[in-house]
């Protein structure tokens, strides 16, 4: 199972990192792939196989439920699941022309599927631990379908002064610096909220 992604679009996300911070692609994988990725995720869920995702390293639930209520199931870097293996071919040959062309030394990613209820919620925060400096880049892929912006999700982009608002559109990647782009996740007001997010490692 193949797509028909081509350096043109690797080259948005970074010309967009590089001329304000952030890249955006709307048209990442195709919907056949995103709707796969979505199924997966659902059924993760409904086999009660997502956990609550923790702040840093010292996990405390009851007191990070304050600042985050995603619920989230780690992607094997080997899956052979179909549609989980295009997108981490997707993400190796992304990773193999940003080294190439920026030389960033990216090694390693780490990715998860991530579910939020409806009024769940990520408070405004930096990728990357204080005590890890490993993530580089943040990435995020959108699986919701026919989203709208009524709906809400948003996620909030804070560069210096300004904020910048990305709804989560289905088979939208949003690319930026883990430890340098703050950002913020808004509760969707009815319908959950489905993604992929992950890190690029060094």
């Amino acid at each position: 199972m193949q797509t028909g992604l081509n350096e043109q679009t690797f080259e948005v996300l970074i010309s967009g990192l590089i001329d304000r911070e952030f890249g955006v692609c709307d048209s990442f994988l195709g919907e056949k792939i995103i709707e796969g990725l979505r199924k997966n995720l659902l059924n993760y869920h409904q086999a009660d196989l997502m956990h609550p995702a923790g702040i840093g390293r010292n996990f405390d639930y009851i007191k990070n439920a304050k600042v985050r209520g995603d619920v989230i199931h780690w992607i094997d870097n080997q899956s052979q699941d179909p549609f989980e293996r295009v997108f981490l071919d997707t993400v190796n040959a992304f990773i193999a022309y940003l080294n190439r062309t920026c030389y960033t030394g990216i090694t390693d990613y780490e990715f998860h599927y991530a579910y939020y209820e409806e009024g769940s919620f990520y408070k405004r925060h930096l990728d990357q631990f204080k005590s890890n400096k490993g993530r580089q880049f943040s990435f995020v892929l959108y699986l919701n379908k026919d989203w709208q912006e009524s709906s809400g999700g948003n996620l909030s982009l804070y560069l210096g002064e300004e904020e910048y608002t990305l709804y989560p559109i289905g088979d939208r990647v949003v690319f930026f610096r883990s430890d340098q782009t703050e950002h913020e996740v808004h509760p969707a007001h009815d319908r959950p909220r489905l993604s992929i997010a992950g890190w690029l490692k060094k």
